[in-house]
């Protein structure tokens, strides 16, 4: 047995990120009994050295590079290769190299560029790295989306944005292969000129503008969100460095982790949690919350402020993420990327052992995530098969972390928020863009864990403000309207359940209501109505509680990277404790009502853009399924027809009236339903019905359904004719029908 050298040992952490305990490196180069003496000594002298740091009995390397990075071009190799060092490294050891993989439309590079790139780990090569270029440093191209027209000299597009009739000219060498008559994204080339059209060069094409790849960009345009940065506020954004330590508390060796999508991007939260070793606290636990310190880089006034204030929020969609924040900012220095210290606010809360919160203490620190995990696999390694990943995490952050989630529960129980189950859908696309299936996203208990913790610390900020007596904004759910809760009254009755009258409504009552109907055929109806008896959640100075989460106070405080309300109750957080001179501005305390109002604009903004932009996809993905049957459940009633919401996909498509039977229907505006004049038949809420697919618009996202069965039966034979009669459809009249159609389901949508 051969004790392995220093490098040996340094190869294999690199190698084996996940296998990085004493016991695990001893296991791989098999030493045993005294041997591991020397091996201790062994790694001491390279912890000593700065090769390696110790945490929670592993050794890591000591920085990573965050996955987006400021580099410059140092070289390009005989083969033409071109690579990058990082403009920032805070590691002992020598730079990394980095592989630049640049695609055909991306700009020509050069010694001594600077730009921010996305990067990935690569092992077994003569670079660390490899780099996707997201743009050059410095440089800021205007970005044009339309419809390109080919001419003798190359071609022109035609945007397609509202109010815009400028036309941009593309040389012929800037056309990248474009057809004419495909949807392309092009930037400014070259400087601005008096003269003639602007030039532009095609950075990509998006072929047929009905096509999938271009539905959400569309949507963007259409809503007019903001999808491009000022030069000033990328010029901001590029300046900013990473924040030092200076007088922030050092959690730098606490194991705080990251929980999020598998494809998150960014992470603005980690969370931490331990035993409370209290003896007046028995069963006891601390779960600190650390949130991204955006407050630190975006500062009151700045051209970085005044753009994330424009935005509002971020705005996601199934293929692209329209940041609040710049890509420098968002997936770099305000991310908390794993092995790499970020500057954040942190919240110490104590729970009993029934997770009450019995007290909270806020610091601005620094943090280094010891990793950055997804939902599934914490949730795998919880249910006794961890991976690797998770397996040197086990006993020291993913078990005191669920540990904590079980008493929060016991609070949660008590505390009766609004229980709703309402599957959310997930849009999954191909490379290409193209849709690859439409599932419903699992609700694990870790979603459910990180969303408890995360409630926990928004809480906390409200509260730690209303006791400094500082200005805020809360984040506001009001209780229902009379009128929608009679309305839930009535579908409750119908459906043979109960809604008391006459009292003080909690959600308890309605969480009654929603397990009593738990298993029957009527559950789906009476979500769904009672989500609509809600009212809209909104931002506000004033204090009027969250009725949703059974709260007396709450405010956002977890996103500061994606949503401007967060900003603010940090800046809120910072004036109030004296931190620095980053806090809540003069301006911003005498804007906030106009602030609050703007930003619940932009979140309503973001959601239509989102829903529009799922519908579309929902659409295309069924146009290749035109005449199959469905099963679904009626999900809305309208004047022109009714609603129905498709088992397979979740897809709402509409029933017209004339395709309900052959008599006239009355809409019952009280009741929600619609009623048979012949026959007395009622339609309503939650109905089991059989579809046949008969037109899916991509472009507008209508879907048309041909009703066959209600309830198990054939539409109504009423003897009237008129109105509910089937009609031959005229070819000629099948574009203006369905241009109708979508009229009206975009219409109803939105109210």
């Amino acid at each position: 047995m051969q004790m392995p050298t220093k490098e040996e040992v340094l190869e294999w952490i690199s190698d084996n990120p996940t296998l990085t305990s004493k016991r695990d490196i001893a296991k791989a180069f098999g030493i045993k009994g005294a041997a591991r003496i020397d091996l201790k000594r062994l790694l001491r002298e390279l912890e000593a050295e700065g090769h390696l740091q110790k945490r929670n009995k592993t050794y890591r390397d000591p920085d990573k590079l965050p996955p987006v990075s400021v580099l410059q071009v140092s070289e390009v190799d005989s083969d033409g290769d071109l690579f990058a060092r990082p403009m920032e490294w805070q590691g002992e050891g020598a730079e990394p190299r980095i592989l630049m993989m640049l695609k055909p439309s991306d700009p020509a590079l050069g010694p001594g560029d600077r730009l921010l790139a996305r990067l990935t780990e690569v092992s077994g090569e003569d670079h660390a790295y490899e780099g996707r270029l997201i743009r050059r440093i410095g440089t800021n191209p205007r970005r044009v989306l339309g419809v390109f027209r080919k001419t003798s000299e190359g071609g022109r597009i035609l945007p397609i944005d509202k109010g815009d009739d400028k036309q941009w000219q593309v040389p012929e060498g800037a056309v990248n292969g474009a057809k004419d008559g495909e949807l392309v994204e092009a930037e400014q080339a070259g400087p601005k000129s008096r003269m003639g059209l602007p030039r532009a060069r095609i950075v990509n094409r998006l072929g047929d503008p009905t096509a999938p790849k271009a539905v959400s960009l569309i949507a963007i345009h259409q809503h007019g969100i903001p999808d491009d940065f000022p030069d000033e506020v990328i010029a901001e954004a590029d300046a900013a460095k990473p924040a030092g330590l200076g007088d922030r508390t050092d959690l730098r060796e606490m194991p705080l982790v990251t929980i999020d999508p598998a494809d998150a991007r960014d992470h603005d939260d980690a969370c931490w949690a331990e035993a409370d070793d209290d003896p007046k606290n028995p069963g006891g636990h601390i779960v600190w919350v650390a949130i991204a310190d955006v407050a630190h880089y975006v500062t009151p006034g700045s051209a970085l402020d005044r753009e994330a204030k424009k935005r509002g929020n971020s705005s996601y969609f199934p293929d692209r993420v329209v940041p609040m924040l710049p890509d420098r900012l968002s997936g770099d220095l305000c991310s908390l990327h794993e092995g790499v210290p970020r500057a954040c606010m942190a919240v110490r809360m104590k729970l009993d052992a029934k997770g009450h919160k019995i007290s909270h203490r806020f610091m601005r620190a620094m943090m280094k995530s010891v990793a950055s995990l997804n939902y599934e696999e914490v949730q795998a390694a919880q249910e006794g098969n961890p991976n690797e990943r998770c397996a040197a995490l086990m006993g020291d952050v993913i078990t005191p972390l669920y540990a904590a989630y079980e008493a929060t529960k016991i609070a949660r129980a008590e505390r009766q928020p609004l229980e709703l189950d309402l599957p959310e859908r997930k849009v999954v696309l191909t490379d290409d863009g193209e849709v690859a299936s439409i599932n419903f996203r699992d609700r694990l208990d870790a979603h459910r864990l990180i969303e408890e913790f995360m409630i926990l610390a928004n809480v906390a900020a409200a509260e730690t403000l209303i006791a400094k007596g500082a200005p805020q904004l809360f984040r506001v759910h009001e209780e229902p309207a009379p009128e929608k809760l009679d309305s839930l009254r009535e579908v409750a009755r119908a459906s043979g359940f109960n809604l008391a009258k006459g009292q003080v409504l909690k959600t308890a009552h309605l969480n009654r209501l929603l397990n009593e109907a738990a298993g029957s055929d009527e559950a789906e109806l009476i979500n769904m109505s009672t989500l609509r008896s809600m009212t809209q959640a909104y931002y506000s100075p004033q204090n009027f509680g969250h009725f949703g989460l059974s709260l007396q106070s709450y405010a956002h405080f977890t996103s500061p990277i994606r949503r401007y309300a967060d900003l603010i109750v940090h800046r809120a957080l910072v004036g109030s404790h004296g931190w620095g001179e980053d806090g809540l501005s003069p301006q911003d305390i005498e804007n906030l009502e106009k602030t609050a109002s703007h930003i619940s604009e932009t979140e309503r903004r973001s959601m239509l853009a989102e829903r529009d932009t799922t519908d579309r996809y929902l659409a295309a993905y069924l146009s290749e399924r035109l005449g199959n049957e469905f099963t679904g459940k009626i999900a809305g009633i309208a004047k022109f027809g009714v609603f129905v919401r498709l088992d397979e996909t979740g897809a709402d498509g509409l029933v017209p009236m004339r395709e309900l039977g052959r008599e006239y229907f009355n809409f019952d505006k009280g009741s929600n339903t619609l009623v048979g004049s012949d026959t007395g038949q009622v339609i309503h809420l939650g109905q089991r019905v059989v579809v046949r697919l008969a037109e899916a618009a991509p472009v507008t996202g209508g879907v048309v359904l041909d009703l066959l069965e209600i309830d198990g039966k054939k539409p109504s034979q009423g003897s009237k004719r008129g109105r509910g009669r089937p009609v031959k459809r005229k070819a000629s009249s099948h574009k203006k029908r369905a241009a109708k159609t979508a009229r009206k389901v975009s219409r109803k949508r939105r109210s």
